[in-house]
C-alpha cells in the first residue's frame, strides 16, 4: 500500500441540491422486463390485479422516484389506443423494434396502477417515429386532463376517473438511430419535436419535456444532432436526453474502470452545447440532461441477436437478459458518482432497465425474484443520496490502463442530507493492483460522528449473484478510526465504498 488518498469535505462546497429523479429507472415492453418480471398473473406472490408482489418489493427497496414508459426502441411504433380499454377488445400488435409479439395485456393503464403500487411516478414517451403531434395531444389529453373531452371521457369510461397527471414526456426515442423505427435526419426530428412539445404545453402548462439527444457518444452526427436539434427546440424543451452503455468485451477490468472518463467528456460536450445554443438564442434557461438510458450491457448481445433473427415474434421472450459481474457493479457504481458530481445540469437518469432486462432485479418465471450485483450500488445511492451533492476536494494517484490515461485511483463525490443532518461519502478505488489508505477530512461538519462504512468488495470480478446466492453484496467494514473530525480508513482494491457520518 504505497499511497494515501486524501480529501477535504465541506458544506460550502455545494454542487447542487440533488433531483430525486436522478435514481430513476426504465421499463420497456422488452423481453420479460413486464410479463413474468412486474406481471404474472397466476404467480404465487401475485396480487389481485396480477403484479408480482416480490418483485414490487425489490423495486420498494430501491425507492425509484420516476420509471421510463413504455420505451425505448418499442415506442417508436407503439400505438396507446391498443393498451387502454377492456383488455379482451384489445388489439394485438407485432413489436418491430425487437421483433416480438405485444398482447397488450399491460398497458397504460395497468402500468400506471403499479406505478402507485411500487410508489414511483412515470416518465411517458410518445411516439415520433410512426406517428406525430395529434396521436401526442390524444395521448396527453387521456392521461393528464379532467375535462369534458373525447379522450379525457375515454379514460373515464375505461374506469379511471382522475387524471394520471403526468409530468415529465419523452418526445420520442433515439430518433438519430438509423434501427430506430422512423429514424429522421436532425432537423426533421427537431422541428416534428418542437411542434410537439409547443402543441402539448399549450393542452398542459405543467407538463416537462425530453427531446432526444444522440443515442450515444459514438454517432458519427454526435454532437451536431444535439446543436441542430436544440436550435429548434429550446423554447419549448426542458432536457435533452443522454444514453448510453459501458461493457468489457475485452476482458480488461482495468480499462473498464477506466470508462467513466469517457462519460465524463460526452457529459461535458452535450452541456457545452446546450450552453452554445442558450447562447445563441439569447437564452435565459439552462437546458438540463436526462441521461435516461444507462448501464453496462453486452454479455447478452450475441444471444439476442441470434434469438430476434431466427425465433421472432415471440411473446416475452428472454431477451437482453445480462448476468452481471462484480465489476459491473463497479462501473454502475461509477456512473452513479458521475451523474452526482453534474448534479446541477443532470436531473433525470434512468438505469436501463429496472426487471430482468438488463436489470438490478431479475425473476424466475414460476419462482423467485432476487437481485443482481449491480442493485447494490444503485440502493445505496438512492437511499444516502439525497440532499445537496458536494464537490470534495481530492487528492489521489493516477494510473494509465490499456486505452486511457491519468485515470484517478479514488473517485468519490459526498452527500449532505441537511433534513436529517447526514453526511455520506461515495467512493470507488478504481486501481486493480492496490489497495488505497483513505482520509477524509470532515472538520466542516461540526458535531457529526461516524455511523458505518458499507463496501462491494471481491477478489474475483466475474463472480455474479443467482437466485440461490447473493455472492455478491454490502459488508460493513471495521477498522476505520474518526478522530477530531477526520476518518482514516483503507479501501480495498476495485471496491465500492459507502462512509456514513451524522449529528
Amino acid at each position: 500500500m504505497a499511497q494515501t488518498t486524501k480529501m477535504i469535505v465541506d458544506k460550502d462546497f455545494v454542487i447542487s441540491r440533488i433531483d430525486q429523479r436522478i435514481y430513476g429507472s426504465f421499463i420497456e415492453h422488452l423481453g420479460r422486463a413486464v410479463y413474468s418480471g412486474i406481471y404474472q398473473p397466476g404467480h404465487p406472490s401475485a396480487d389481485a390485479d396480477g403484479f408480482r408482489e416480490d418483485v414490487a418489493e425489490l423495486v420498494r427497496e430501491l425507492n425509484v422516484p420516476i420509471v421510463r414508459y413504455p420505451g425505448g426502441n418499442f415506442v417508436s411504433n407503439f400505438y396507446w389506443e391498443d393498451s387502454v380499454g377492456p383488455i379482451e377488445q384489445r388489439k394485438k400488435r407485432l413489436d418491430l423494434a425487437w421483433r416480438t409479439f405485444e398482447p397488450n395485456e399491460v398497458g397504460l393503464g395497468e402500468f400506471a396502477k403499479w406505478a402507485k403500487k411500487v410508489n414511483t411516478d412515470v416518465m411517458m414517451a410518445v411516439n415520433l417515429g410512426t406517428r406525430g403531434v395529434s396521436d401526442a395531444l390524444n395521448l396527453m389529453e387521456y392521461c393528464n386532463l379532467d375535462t369534458d373531452s373525447y379522450y379525457a371521457n375515454l379514460r373515464r369510461s375505461h374506469g379511471r376517473k382522475e387524471p394520471y397527471n403526468i409530468k415529465t414526456w419523452c418526445l420520442g426515442n433515439e430518433m438519430d438511430g438509423p434501427w430506430q423505427t422512423g429514424h429522421k435526419s436532425a432537423a426533421e426530428y427537431g422541428h416534428l419535436a418542437a411542434e410537439t412539445a409547443k402543441a402539448m404545453k399549450q393542452m398542459d402548462r405543467n407538463a416537462e419535456f425530453v427531446v432526444c439527444g444522440s443515442s450515444n457518444v459514438d454517432m458519427p452526427t454526435f454532437p451536431q444532432w444535439e446543436a441542430t436539434t436544440l436550435e429548434e427546440t429550446y423554447n419549448y424543451v426542458d432536457y435533452i436526453s443522454l444514453h448510453q452503455y459501458y461493457g468489457n468485451a475485452k476482458d480488461d477490468t482495468a480499462d473498464f474502470f477506466a470508462k467513466t472518463q469517457d462519460m465524463e467528456t460526452f457529459l461535458r460536450t452535450v452541456i457545452a452545447t446546450c450552453d452554445f445554443v442558450k447562447a445563441k438564442k439569447r437564452g435565459k434557461k439552462d437546458i438540463m440532461l436526462s441521461f435516461d438510458e444507462w448501464n453496462v450491457w453486452y454479455h447478452s448481445h450475441q444471444k439476442d441477436d441470434e434469438a430476434m433473427r431466427e425465433r421472432p415474434w415471440q411473446s416475452a421472450p428472454a431477451l437482453l437478459e445480462d448476468i452481471y459481474t462484480f465489476e459491473d457493479a463497479i462501473v454502475d457504481g461509477l456512473i452513479l458518482i458521475e451523474f452526482l458530481k453534474h448534479a446541477d445540469r443532470v436531473k433525470v437518469a434512468c438505469l436501463a432497465q429496472l426487471v430482468n432486462v438488463i436489470a438490478p432485479i431479475m425473476t424466475e418465471k414460476d419462482g423467485r425474484a432476487w437481485r443482481q450485483t449491480i442493485f447494490f450500488p444503485y440502493y445505496h445511492a438512492s437511499k444516502y443520496g439525497r440532499g445537496y451533492a458536494l464537490q470534495p476536494v481530492i487528492s489521489t494517484g493516477k494510473h494509465d490502463t490499456s486505452r486511457h490515461e491519468d485515470v484517478s485511483d479514488i473517485e468519490s463525490v459526498a452527500v449532505w442530507n441537511d433534513e436529517k443532518q447526514e453526511l455520506t461519502i461515495f467512493a470507488v478505488n478504481r486501481n486493480t493492483e492496490e489497495d488505497i489508505a483513505f482520509e477524509a477530512d470532515v472538520r466542516g461538519f461540526e458535531g457529526y460522528r461516524f455511523i458505518e462504512h458499507l463496501a462491494l468488495e471481491s477478489d474475483d470480478m466475474k463472480v455474479t449473484n443467482s437466485a440461490e446466492e447473493e455472492k455478491v453484496r454490502p459488508i460493513s467494514k471495521n477498522g476505520g478510526t474518526f478522530d477530531e473530525g477526520k476518518f482514516s480508513t483503507v479501501l480495498k482494491k476495485s471496491s465500492w465504498n459507502v462512509i456514513r457520518f451524522a449529528k
